[in-house]
């Protein structure tokens, strides 16, 4: 995820809304306080996909180019661009923030207005840095699990930074309602298009709730500690390497085997 809100993708791939049902798990996680709450929401922000957003994500997915797909995702990647850079400057990354203004210019030049990528092929690497990133650099401690309707994932930090975000993205300054909306609109359908491709990861999950909650929460804690950049390839590997506890169903054990006879 370059982009500053795609929470990721996987960030915020199919973690901001699943497609799967949950299940009761037998062990209270102590970072999810509030989880009567949250799988309450978190079957609700389920419905709402089902209904109606993993079926226009699949529509538009079928009926547009995959070049078309690209360059749009290029292009809300470019527009969001400088949360990354404004976020460079709060953690102190002077020299991924020069690198950063040279993607943006490049991309939004030559890449004609963010449709294409030159800038990766010229060696400048996508990065993913935004406020709940930069608050957990801070030392702001992400507080207690929470599921935000519609959105899906989150903690209490990360939902100050998600404001943060917003209000950093160049997209509400825009004074046409129409095309400030759409590109919102535009934007979620992009995100929820994109986990049409991993969401399967999730099939066998014993409890996907807990599948999703221990995934964000780890790759939360993986970039705060260090994971500032890195291809959406990369990151979505890691997160699924480090899924955590409740992924999968529990093994039955093995009848205990009878002892060997005695020698004679």
């Amino acid at each position: 995820m370059p982009t500053t809100l795609r929470v990721s993708t996987l960030s915020l791939a199919f973690l901001l809304l699943c497609g799967c049902a949950s299940q009761a798990g037998t062990k209270r996680d102590p970072r999810d306080p509030w989880e009567p709450m949250n799988r309450a929401t978190y079957r609700f922000n389920d419905k709402f996909d089902r209904a109606i957003a993993k079926p226009v994500a699949r529509s538009y997915r079928r009926v547009t180019p995959q070049f078309v797909q690209t360059g749009v995702s290029n292009f809300l990647d470019n527009l969001q661009y400088p949360v990354v850079m404004v976020n460079d400057l709060l953690q102190g990354q002077f020299t991924p923030f020069a690198q950063d203004t040279g993607r943006l210019l490049l991309n939004t030049t030559l890449g004609i207005g963010g449709l294409f990528d030159p800038a990766s092929a010229a060696g400048l690497d996508k990065n993913d840095r935004e406020f709940g990133q930069t608050f957990g650099k801070w030392g702001i401690k992400p507080g207690p699990y929470l599921v935000i309707p519609f959105l899906g994932p989150s903690d209490v930090r990360d939902g100050f930074g998600l404001v943060a975000n917003t209000y950093a993205d160049p997209r509400v300054y825009i004074n046409n309602d129409a095309v400030k909306y759409g590109l919102w609109v535009v934007h979620a359908v992009d995100i929820r298009a994109h986990l049409l491709d991993v969401e399967g990861a999730m099939q066998g999950a014993y409890d996907p709730y807990a599948f999703v909650r221990n995934a964000y929460l780890e790759r939360r804690q993986f970039k705060v500690t260090g994971g500032d950049s890195g291809s959406e390839e990369e990151q979505e590997e890691k997160l699924l390497e480090e899924s955590g506890e409740g992924n999968e169903k529990p093994q039955p054990q093995k009848p205990p085997q009878p002892p060997p006879p005695p020698p004679h």
